[in-house]
Parts: C-alpha cells; sequence; structure tokens
C-alpha cells in the first residue's frame, strides 16, 4: 500500500496546523526555519507510509483514513509536543504506534524518547518506524513496571492507554518534573497523582468535541 499522493509534506503541514500551528521557533528544541518544519512533516509522510504498510497486517490503529492518521494521531502528538517544555528525558507510555512519542521526537530532537510498548508485534514495528525514520529513540519491549526501579524521565506522556487509572498511577512513579495526559475534558480522578502533582486545567484538543490534554506537575517539597 502507497501511500496517499495528496499527503505531501506540505498537504500535511496544512492539515496540521490546527494542531502545531507553526511550531518551529515556538517549540523549545524544534528544528528552526520554515524547512525544518517542512522536513518534520515530510518525515511524517513518511512514517504515514509505514503505518499503513504495516496496518495492513497486523491492528497498529482503527482509523484508516490517512488524513485522519495526520489529524488524529499525528496531530494529537504534536499538540503534546508543543506544549512539553523543557524536558531532556520523555517516557511515552503504552505508546502502540507510536503515539504522541515519535511526532514528538520529530519535533523535539533535543528530547531522549523512550517508547515503551508491550505487545511484541507492535513493539517490532516501533523498532522499523526508528530504524526508517532513522532516529536514536529507545523502544523498552515490555511493561513500564519491568523497567528497572530506580529508572525516571523528566516527562511521562500517556495517550489511549490501557486501564487509564493504573497507568497514570505508574506514570506518577517514573515522572520527574511532569505527567502529560490526552483523555476527556471531563475531570478525571486520578488518585495516583493527587499526594506529590498538581493537575492544571484542562486545555482543549483542536477537533474534537470532548477531548483534552492535561498536564500534571510534580509539587516540589
Amino acid at each position: 500500500m502507497t501511500i496517499d499522493q495528496r499527503l505531501t509534506a506540505e498537504a500535511i503541514a496544512e492539515l496540521l496546523e490546527a494542531y502545531a500551528g507553526s511550531p518551529v521557533g515556538t517549540a523549545e528544541g524544534a528544528v528552526a526555519g520554515p524547512d525544518g518544519w517542512l522536513g518534520i512533516c515530510g518525515r511524517l509522510a513518511v512514517y504515514l507510509e509505514l503505518i499503513l504498510k504495516w496496518n495492513a497486517r497486523i491492528n497498529l490503529t482503527a482509523i484508516r483514513e490517512p488524513e485522519q492518521i495526520v489529524r488524529r494521531h499525528f496531530g494529537e502528538s504534536l499538540f503534546v509536543g508543543v506544549r512539553l517544555g523543557a524536558c531532556a528525558t520523555l517516557l511515552d507510555y503504552g505508546s502502540g504506534a507510536g503515539f504522541p512519542g515519535l511526532p514528538i521526537q520529530l519535533l523535539r530532537p533535543d528530547v531522549a524518547v523512550t517508547l515503551a510498548e508491550s505487545r511484541s508485534r507492535k513493539a517490532a514495528f516501533l523498532r522499523e518506524a526508528v530504524r526508517v525514520l532513522g532516529l536514536k529513540t529507545e523502544v523498552w519491549a515490555g511493561r513500564v513496571e519491568a523497567m528497572p526501579g530506580g529508572r525516571q524521565f523528566d516527562a511521562v506522556a500517556l495517550r489511549a492507554v490501557d486501564d487509564m487509572e493504573a497507568a497514570v498511577e505508574q506514570a506518577g512513579l517514573r515522572a520527574r518534573e511532569r505527567v502529560l495526559i490526552v483523555g476527556s475534558s471531563r475531570c478525571p480522578v486520578y488518585s495516583g497523582l493527587a499526594k506529590n502533582f498538581r493537575m492544571a486545567e484542562p486545555v482543549a484538543l483542536p477537533e474534537s468535541s470532548d477531548g483534552a490534554l492535561w498536564i500534571a506537575r510534580r509539587v516540589k517539597a
């Protein structure tokens, strides 16, 4: 399966405008200049082609339309990325097909991103995507709970993971500074973060009826 011919780098940039605007120059660590942003979108086009190819064999995503993959998966991932702030290390908890970690890695090459995915076939896809895109992104092919106990990250991001409440609690154990959650705008109850984190007001996701980004920041002692 080949990429939809309409989805050039320029077309992808247009689809992502509502989510990322013009992130280059506004996102700390992003590649500078207009050619940098179009370069990111060109690599997203390669990533999209790889998703479409693998999705014919394994269930990477229930979304099949290329434009919707760009909007929902790439767009929401970059929406997180432009709000990441100062960050040296990021854990994408339950990465699946690489969201939000891989688009963030393309936007923020300064960040050491780790994609955690316990399902072996999806982890194999992630390794191939990292290879094809020429990234140094780490793929952790296992459960986050199985990571060395002391391993932490500046930020942990979660999107569409199973048992979100339990996952958020685990994310809080791994996050030195922030936990970023893509979920519903309806007020969540994340008891696992209540003691050590303060949740900011949600930021509404573009083109979504109730989607929102929640950012919890660790309370300093």
